[in-house]
């Protein structure tokens, strides 16, 4: 449950000719973990089913595109588990390819046709601006000998001073169309006359020029419906090409859901890849599998390899430990809370699986800082009814509720009101209570985090680091020793001479550590000890003082609902309870989404940070039905 499961590095020995059976026997126990070794590439450089793997990839790349264009099943179900030959593959992979030369044509067709359509809108845009003239739009665009004409915008202010600016300079201004602030314009006048004053009082008046596109090449309202026109041709013709498409996969159905379940057949062989090493008649699979799944896995070999084969197995060398792959028992009831864990990254082999101490600390937080019977019970009442959205999360979901509803029963609180008698403490009564449970709440966190930290290091023979290192056993027992040492200043008025002790001693430790470890020049190994040793200690410091928001956030729940009571007040009849209900609903959503991202941070920062690396490899065994993963 809180440990990775251990892990056989194992050789499976077969004959080259039955390397495909092997590769579907191992996907069949669902146990095994290809991974290439680099003593089998020395002495067994060659690597089998090259051919096979290109065709695998290839039919699978042509089958993904098809289904773009097809309509397939999401996951055929595998009637009966055999090999998928070489040439079997082969024209299963060569009829894919006249299918997509069909899909690939109607894919081209639909494009022209979503080219077409975007420029048929790009002219209804430009149109836009010449709609209210009723002049063919291509004499405005052909070369005119004497007359010489602009078509524009100008800010409609401006109008009127370039009206008069222009007839001076021997044009005529028309407008067209008129909005609240500008004005769509045509100017009018003798060729070669005046031109480059015509420029100057343009470009001072703030004169656009609207360029006609060369399609437009008639009045507006004829371009109008011919672009209709065009558009209704190409929705129609679109319509008939999906049509063909459904026909043709219909037609196909059968045999593409063939093909499907044949790639997932096929895919074990292509993913062993660089973990098969062969010589020519005898080959090698080398790989990871769980201790427990050792008898399932030799079981399955020997029920459909038609040659003798042998499979070693041994335990992972000190050098290998970085790649052994890291498999954690799934349990279904924290699948939600291993989701969030994997964001943070995936426990090194042998390190501890944080999931079930994410689940208990994340859940006792949340009904720590957000603790009400009523909103509680609504968490669960939701989670419930979107289950289907939520998924996993439903359950996370339903245990945060039932979290927030047990702390509000020991707040004593329904809804924001405290009409419950308080089976611990009321939040707002004792807010200094509340900051000290909440201090003692992050002293023990951090204990156990480091705890933790020390057992992972230990476990894989870093013992310096385990003593001496960050969250090490010296700086836990610095961090233990001020603490007591900061309780006896508080309730006798000195340190002590025990903490004061271990205190130092421990701070010389770490100091020494530190400018051992260092490689660097003595000045510079000197102020790199100091800051590490600093940065140690104030770190345990700060993560402390972090936890004080659990506190804070128990107190702006309650002092949230005395807001709303407030406003509430103010309010008679239908104002009082609909200032009742959505102040609820605002406290539920807003400091709901606000106390999850703290204690979700809590966790990954103050926790996670300390004791797990998250640079782990993700155990993804060869499986039937998908590529792999865990």
């Amino acid at each position: 449950m809180f440990r990775p499961l251990s892990m056989k590095f194992v050789v499976v020995q077969v004959l080259t000719d039955d390397l495909p059976a092997a590769s579907l026997a191992l996907a069949e126990s669902g146990s095994f973990h290809p991974d290439g070794h680099p003593e089998y590439r020395e002495w067994m450089p060659g690597v089998a089913g090259e051919r096979y793997r290109e065709l695998f990839r290839q039919a699978e790349a042509r089958l993904e595109k098809i289904g773009r264009q097809l309509p397939l099943a999401l996951q055929p179900e595998i009637a009966a588990v055999r090999e998928i030959g070489l040439e079997e593959l082969s024209a299963t992979n060569a009829w894919l390819g006249q299918v997509w030369q069909r899909c690939s044509s109607a894919e081209e067709a639909l494009r022209d046709l979503q080219e077409e359509e975007r420029m048929v809108l790009q002219l209804e845009g430009a149109l836009h601006n010449f709609a209210d003239l009723d002049i063919d739009l291509g004499h405005l665009q052909r070369e005119k000998r004497f007359l010489e004409s602009r078509i524009g915008t100008v800010a409609r202010d401006n109008l009127g001073q370039l009206r008069g600016a222009l007839e001076l300079a021997g044009f005529l201004l028309y407008p067209y169309l008129q909005h609240e602030e500008s004005a769509h314009v045509i100017i009018v006048g003798p060729k070669h006359q005046n031109e480059q004053e015509l420029d100057q009082i343009l470009d001072t008046a703030g004169f656009r020029h609207l360029q006609i596109p060369p399609e437009l090449q008639a009045a507006p309202e004829s371009v109008r419906q011919e672009l209709t026109s065009r558009r209704q041709r190409i929705a129609k013709e679109r319509q008939q090409i999906h049509g063909d498409l459904k026909v043709y996969a219909e037609q196909h159905r059968e045999r593409l859901q063939q093909v499907q379940v044949e790639l997932l057949l096929a895919r074990p062989y292509a993913e062993v890849d660089q973990a098969s090493h062969t010589t020519g008649a005898l080959s090698v699979l080398t790989g990871w599998i769980p201790a427990v799944g050792l008898a399932t896995a030799q079981a399955a070999l020997r029920a459909r390899l038609r040659y003798p084969f042998q499979l070693t197995a041994r335990d992972p060398l000190p050098e290998e430990l970085r790649q052994v792959p890291s498999h954690s028992p799934q349990i279904p009831l924290l699948h939600a809370c291993s989701l969030l864990v994997a964001q943070y990254g995936v426990p090194r082999y042998r390190e501890i699986d944080p999931t079930p101490i994410f689940a208990v600390s994340f859940i006792i937080m949340f009904g720590m800082m957000f603790g009400d019977i009523g909103h509680g019970l609504s968490f669960i009442v939701i989670a419930l009814l979107l289950r289907r959205l939520l998924r996993s999360f439903t359950t996370l979901a339903v245990l945060a509720g039932i979290s927030s509803a047990l702390f509000g029963v020991l707040y004593g609180s329904l809804f924001g009101y405290h009409i419950l008698p308080a089976l611990w403490v009321d939040p707002l009564s004792d807010a200094l209570y509340m900051l000290t449970v909440a201090l003692f709440w992050g002293i023990g966190f951090l204990v156990v985090m480091s705890l933790l930290s020390i057992y992972n290091r230990v476990v894989i023979a870093h013992y310096g680091d385990a003593l001496f290192g960050t969250n090490g056993a010296v700086s836990l027992l610095f961090y233990l020793s001020l603490l007591v040492g900061l309780y006896n200043l508080t309730q006798q008025g000195s340190f002590g001479p025990i903490p004061t002790t271990l205190a130092i001693i421990s701070l010389v430790l770490l100091l020494s550590y530190k400018l051992i470890e260092a490689e660097a020049p003595p000045a510079e190994r000197i102020m790199m000890a100091l800051v590490e040793t600093f940065e140690i200690l104030t770190g345990y410091l700060s993560n402390t003082l972090s936890f004080l928001r659990v506190a804070a956030f128990s107190l702006n729940h309650v002092a949230l609902a005395v807001a709303v009571f407030a406003l509430a007040d103010r309010m008679d009849g239908a104002g009082h309870w609909a200032m009742i209900i959505f102040g609820n609903l605002f406290i539920m959503i807003l400091e709901g989404a606000i106390v999850t991202i703290q204690a979700l941070r809590l966790e990954y920062y103050e926790g996670f940070s300390r004791f797990y690396s998250g640079d782990g490899r993700r155990f993804r065994p060869l499986r039937l039905g998908r590529s792999g993963g865990s």
